[in-house]
């Protein structure tokens, strides 16, 4: 019997209809490109950009999330199943030890965020025409507030959890349905609430930003903040987490996560400090009509 002297996070597994079980984990997926849709919608309308441009950004951004996440996982986290099971590298199924629907498990931001980049890359040169930082500046608001709702799904899934707190932390919560590989069940940091509070305040920041100053006209200074803050939140609430599978990538104590986060840090800087040169004007800002 687990002791109640800790909040207890048990929640049921999703909304059951019938045969079929939609998981919360996908509904935060389908908020976060809901909400990310809308949103680009809107802030196209802003920017007196025809809203035609949304729909092709947001195939793209969806496809290049999806598998960019999904590969960014398997090569940072879980080579192996290249060899062990290739067909759940790309597929949301396993077929070992038998053929198993498993939805799209085990994928990683900074694998999502290198794919996101290249894809954005052929959209901004090939459809709407526009410099590639133009379109970065403005995809960063809706990704920041689609990582909060992703990292919401951890949480719902009491996976990607933190290490064990003390005793005596206001945050210590047990959570009885986490994997196995955690060892056992004891008072641990919520993390992914600690990710998605940074996400959330990022999107925020970066709203008001977009919105009431003509940072929006310096192309790349929007996206270089996002970067800056985004890994920065990533690289912190790495010290309170549990490693995610086998660590292969390790550097002066620094786990995966954080190595992997530093060169978009610095990206971040250098793209923030290069924006003077890229400057619009409002009219050029509303082109293509």
């Amino acid at each position: 019997m687990l002791t109640l002297l800790y909040s207890t996070w048990d929640p049921s597994t999703g909304i059951h209809l019938g045969p079929v079980t939609l998981h919360y984990y996908s509904l935060m997926f389908i908020f976060a490109f809901g909400l990310g849709f809308a949103l680009m919608t809107r802030i196209y309308k802003i920017d007196n950009v025809n809203e035609k441009y949304v729909e092709p950004l947001f195939t793209y951004t969806l496809i290049g999330t999806i598998l960019g996440a999904r590969l960014g996982h398997v090569i940072f986290y879980q080579p192996e199943l290249f060899k062990e099971d290739f067909w759940s590298v790309f597929l949301p199924i396993r077929t070992k030890p038998e053929l198993e629907f498993t939805g799209f498990s085990g994928l990683a931001s900074h694998g999502a965020t290198i794919a996101l980049i290249f894809t954005t890359l052929y959209y901004a040169f090939k459809i709407i025409k526009k410099n590639p930082f133009w379109v970065y500046d403005r995809i960063g608001i809706p990704v920041a507030l689609g990582g909060a709702f992703v990292r919401i799904g951890n949480f719902f899934n009491s996976e990607i959890i933190g290490k064990p707190a003390p005793e005596n932390s206001p945050f210590a919560i047990l959570f009885p349905q986490q994997s196995s590989e955690y060892g056992p069940i004891v008072p641990r940091y919520p993390t992914q609430l600690f990710e998605a509070g940074g996400y959330f305040l990022l999107f925020i920041l970066l709203w008001i930003l977009y919105r009431y100053t003509n940072k929006k006209y310096q192309q790349g200074w929007l996206f270089g903040l996002f970067f800056i803050i985004l890994w920065a939140v990533r690289f912190f609430v790495e010290y309170l987490k549990e490693p995610q599978g086998d660590e292969f990538i390790q550097f002066a104590g620094l786990n995966t996560g954080q190595v992997l986060s530093i060169p978009f840090m610095i990206a971040g800087f250098v793209i923030m400090f290069t924006s003077k040169n890229r400057m619009i004007t409002e009219e050029e800002n509303s082109k293509p009509e």
